[in-house]
């Protein structure tokens, strides 16, 4: 969420940080938030006038009646009765424009980098660089959807009849596969100085809009009705989560998490090739970064984080090719992010593996993540996460990119994990 403050100071800039991502009616938006700060800083002189004035009478009446001056002591209490109702009357008008400014600001995505290109669609995205070369496959070489049920390694057949399409079941090679993938890249977490937790896979609705996928991806989310809880989408909801509400100690900084999760996403998405197979899943397993650091430090952490991500493809032997997201195509929250995308071979496609953020203070501000500086004054720290990996999609080129006529090669770096070689 913006700080009401930014948008006031610094209006032009985000208006036009705003106008990359194609915000509707940015000028009535920012000119209606300023407009409500105005009448609450309005509500809240008013208040506090009231408040003194009655303080100040309460203080005479008691002086007053000291002095043996009851009658007098008794009309200020009038006074003071009607101060104490048009006190009640402005704390409610003030917690109204506080709730109206709230709902606005939520509404109200991240101002973009400056780096960000302009676009409307991630077909706008800039090419960052790309890293490998496509695998020569043999004549009979098939797409992933084909190769888990010539290996019986994945059924999705059995994930309908349990639960519902875009829920598979792996079986067999495949499910240690699964968890081979997971062990490693938590691994490589904890070996570039991530500390792992374990989180919850649901979170309330306070934790929802700290991180901003409420109100934002509501739609996209598995609601819990009888609790009011959420499956979670990414990991980096309950582990940013768990520094709500918290002022870090300098000393702590930077704060690096991984953890692994089951996601849960109900999008639908459209019919066809692009997401047969493990291409779009409701759900899936992915290892997830977070760090939490000062401003200063923040780009220097999203280009370790995204360098730590090349780093996993580089090892798995993957093709791959990391993207500048354009304005129109980068997420709700972030202010940059960095998608890579392996190629996968059968498909002749490249496949999203991850995305690397950083949300400079627009998390934080939502969950009141904060810190004193070497001055004691408390400031806002940045946010980031990145997926390292996401597993479906790095399963599916795996699959692709290493079938011979003879089986499925493994990754080299995944053998010690797996306990074979060849599927």
């Amino acid at each position: 969420m913006l700080q009401i403050s930014q948008i006031v100071t610094e209006k032009e800039r985000v208006i036009e940080g705003l106008k990359k991502r194609n915000f509707p009616n940015v000028e009535q938006v920012l000119d209606q938030a300023i407009a409500l700060d105005e009448k609450r800083k309005s509500s809240q002189q008013s208040l506090d006038s009231n408040l003194a004035e009655a303080n100040a009478l309460a203080k005479e009446i008691g002086g007053l009646m000291k002095a043996g001056k009851r009658e007098e002591a008794e009309a200020i209490k009038s006074k003071t009765a009607e101060l104490k109702s048009a006190s009640k009357e402005l704390a409610e008008a003030k917690d109204q424009v506080e709730k109206e400014l709230l709902a606005l600001l939520y509404t109200i995505p991240n101002v973009p980098h400056p780096s960000v290109p302009s676009g409307n669609t991630d077909e706008d995205n800039e090419v960052v660089k790309t890293v490998g070369e496509a695998p020569k496959l043999h004549a009979g070489a098939v797409p992933h959807w084909d190769l888990i049920k010539q290996y019986d390694i994945i059924d999705f057949d059995l994930g309908i009849k349990i639960t519902g399409a875009g829920f598979p079941v792996y079986k067999g090679k495949g499910a240690r596969l699964q968890r081979s993938l997971v062990n490693f890249f938590l691994d490589e977490a904890v070996a570039a100085g991530f500390s792992e937790v374990q989180p919850p896979i649901m979170v309330n609705e306070a934790s929802g809009y700290a991180t901003g996928q409420l109100p934002d991806k509501e739609g996209q989310m598995y609601h819990v009705g009888n609790e009011n809880l959420y499956l979670i989408p990414t990991a980096e909801v309950p582990i940013t989560n768990l520094y709500r509400d918290v002022i870090v100690n300098e000393d702590q900084l930077p704060i690096k998490h991984t953890g692994f999760t089951p996601c849960f996403r109900r999008e639908a998405g459209s019919w066809g090739a692009h997401v047969r197979g493990l291409n779009r899943l409701h759900q899936f397993d992915k290892v997830e970064i977070v760090q939490v650091c000062k401003a200063e430090d923040s780009y220097k952490a999203l280009d370790d984080m995204c360098n730590h991500v090349a780093n996993l493809l580089e090892k798995l032997g993957l093709q791959y090719r990391i993207l500048r997201l354009c304005g129109g195509d980068i997420g709700f929250t972030s202010a940059l992010t960095f998608d890579f995308e392996v190629y996968s071979a059968a498909q002749e496609k490249w496949l999203e593996v991850s995305s690397v953020s950083n949300f400079e203070t627009f998390q934080a501000n939502r969950l009141k993540l904060r810190y004193k500086d070497e001055n004691k004054k408390t400031q806002l720290l940045h946010t980031l996460n990145g997926s390292a990996l996401a597993l479906p999609r790095i399963i599916a080129a795996i699959l692709e990119n290493n079938q011979t006529p003879g089986g499925i090669n493994i990754p080299e770096v995944l053998v010690p994990y797996t306990g074979f070689d060849k599927i």
